[in-house]
């Protein structure tokens, strides 16, 4: 396998460059990591400057990468915390923006297999993406941001599972018997932990924490790759079996000393976010069909598919907003959850290979799901500020009104 020097070490220049340009821009914006990386990628990329070329070796780290994207997002989602209403909303709301998704695809797109490639991408949350930004903004453990945790969830998981049953190339009802099967099959070694057999593993884990053994590591590692495999194997989605790696780390460790979690949990994202993830948004950028959106059609695409993924996707995510909400706290449950681009990404990739859509469809998708990351959680959080500001104005109106007497 021939290795490009130069792409060795661009790629991890920019996975450096881009947390300095956020922590440089955030003095007047704050921009996610991940639009950098995308954009840096694009720049150096083929489509611009030609410094950084599509690479085996890196494409391989690159689906080292997605995949480690949505096993921390299975792993940092607390279904204990979110279960019961938010959960079952987000639910009825995914199922909703399924059926609009593809029932508005159906109108523009030339075939079923093309409509169902648009409506299951507009289907997505992008929740390894607003995790970090609720978690910085203080949001994360309130109602409104489990509400959105909640919408995440569902909206990586429920795009997984249609991936599933309608994109690998089965008849749909032998697809979901297969599916039936891997959900059997991890539902049992989830259960399996829960019960306690996992505690076994804590004494090793702690024991190995400040070793050469790494223990807790390397069954993160087992955990992903044995449960991608188990997918790959059944023709599944490998990012459904990456999700469910997540998930069940998450509860084998349930019960361990928190000290010893928490210092895990720190190990593996600095090799999730540290090192795979940020090359899975850099080779998005580098692979990204730039030339495509030079045509005026294709390029009117991006704002029409913007528009889209708020009405299929942020509307519906309304219902799970908790009890009371006024309408700036809808508002912004409805930007998050229209927030999107890692399903985006795998499902149009998905199309290409299979020639269900064009690159030019699949570059306006990506580049709207890179817009709406940009700037759906910038005005979330704006509208959440106002919110607070009124709310702390209405405070002052009430308290500091001059008593006369």
């Amino acid at each position: 396998m021939e290795i490009s020097i130069g792409t060795m070490v661009l790629v991890p220049l920019i996975a450096v460059a881009a947390p300095l340009l956020v922590r440089g821009v955030g003095r007047w914006v704050a921009v996610p990591l991940v639009v950098f990386e995308i954009l840096l990628g694009i720049l150096l990329g083929p489509a611009v400057l030609g410094w950084i070329a599509p690479d085996p070796f890196i494409d391989l780290l690159s689906e080292l990468g997605l995949a480690m994207l949505f096993f921390l997002a299975g792993n940092e989602v607390d279904f204990r915390a979110i279960r019961g209403r938010p959960m079952n909303r987000a639910v009825i709301g995914w199922l909703i923006s399924l059926a609009a998704g593809f029932g508005i695809a159906v109108l523009f797109a030339p075939d079923i297999p093309a409509a169902a490639i648009i409506g299951i991408a507009l289907t997505s949350t992008a929740l390894g993406t607003i995790m970090p930004i609720l978690r910085d903004s203080g949001d994360l453990k309130t109602p409104f941001g489990l509400a959105v945790v909640a919408l995440g969830a569902v909206g990586e998981f429920g795009p997984l599972v249609a991936i599933s049953l309608f994109l690998t190339g089965r008849n749909p009802s032998l697809a979901a018997v297969v599916l039936v099967v891997f959900i059997v099959i991890a539902g049992v070694a989830i259960a399996l932990a829960a019960k306690g057999h996992g505690k076994r593993l804590h004494v090793v884990i702690t024991s190995t924490m400040h070793t050469s053994g790494q223990f807790g590591v390397r069954l993160v590692v087992l955990a992903l790759v044995s449960l991608v495999a188990l997918s790959l194997v059944l023709d599944l989605d490998m990012l459904l079996g990456a999700f469910t790696a997540g998930v069940l780390l998450k509860v084998i460790l349930t019960g361990a000393p928190k000290q010893d979690v928490e210092m895990l949990e720190t190990k593996v994202e600095g090799l999730g976010y540290g090192f795979l993830v940020p090359i899975f948004f850099i080779t998005t950028g580098v692979e990204f069909d730039l030339a495509s959106l030079a045509d005026p059609a294709t390029l009117s695409l991006v704002p029409l598919f913007v528009a889209v993924l708020l009405l299929v996707r942020g509307l519906p995510s309304v219902l799970a907003a908790p009890v009371g909400a006024d309408r700036r706290t809808k508002l912004a449950i409805a930007l998050f959850g229209a927030t999107g681009l890692p399903v985006i990404v795998a499902v149009t990739a998905i199309g290409v290979d299979d020639g269900a859509i064009g690159t030019g469809v699949a570059a306006a998708l990506v580049g709207a799901g890179m817009i709406t990351v940009l700037a759906f959680p910038l005005i979330a959080l704006a509208i959440r500020k106002g919110r607070a500001d009124a709310a702390g104005r209405r405070h002052d109106d009430t308290t500091d009104v001059p008593i006369e007497g």
